[in-house]
């Protein structure tokens, strides 16, 4: 892995952890094994290394959804994209959701960051979306991708605030019911 990669992944972790504003440069520098006048070569501002952040949390959101496109049918994949917050329930209690968190924060300064990190949120809903289409609920795929995700964000935030991983296995029992009812 290059510095540049070092150095986006070690921000992406602290930022997660700690917050994108408390990501001090020099904690990333040192987590990424980099020397800190090193940062400024790859990453001339802090919006772009959110925005790098943004880049992976969109990549690895692909990869997942890559790996749920693989399932046989729309309702196993949007189970799926639900029991994705199950097996994470214990680090979301801990910490939030990664990009709920990171949007959250990022959208407090309305710029072109905070528009970027928008694209994580629609990813996801346009993948949704197509699922819900797919079950032949064309006319209102749209909606009910904002209601799965609206419901997997909420008790995520929810877990978090509660600091109760409960509340995620719960609420995606309740998810999953309604998605195989439809």
């Amino acid at each position: 892995m290059n510095n540049r990669d070092r150095l986006a992944n070690a921000a992406l972790k602290l930022s997660y952890r700690r917050g994108f504003g408390n990501a001090a440069l020099s904690d990333i520098a040192a987590d990424a094994g980099v020397p800190l006048g090193n940062v400024y070569y790859y990453f001339k501002t802090k919006d772009e290394i959110g925005s790098a952040i943004v880049d992976l949390r969109l990549a690895r959101l692909q990869k997942l959804l890559d790996q749920l496109d693989e399932l046989d049918s729309p309702k196993e994949r949007l189970c799926g994209f639900v029991q994705i917050k199950v097996d994470r329930r214990d680090e979301l209690a801990r910490f939030g959701c990664p990009v709920g968190t990171l949007t959250s924060e990022l959208h407090k300064d309305p710029g072109p960051l905070a528009k970027h990190s928008t694209a994580l949120y629609e990813h996801a809903l346009r993948w949704l979306a197509t699922q819900f289409a797919d079950l032949g609920h064309r006319r209102d795929a749209r909606s009910l991708a904002l209601h799965l995700l609206s419901a997997t964000q909420g008790v995520s935030l929810l877990a978090h605030a509660f600091h109760d991983p409960q509340l995620i296995v719960t609420e995606a029992a309740r998810l999953k019911a309604w998605i195989r009812g439809l």
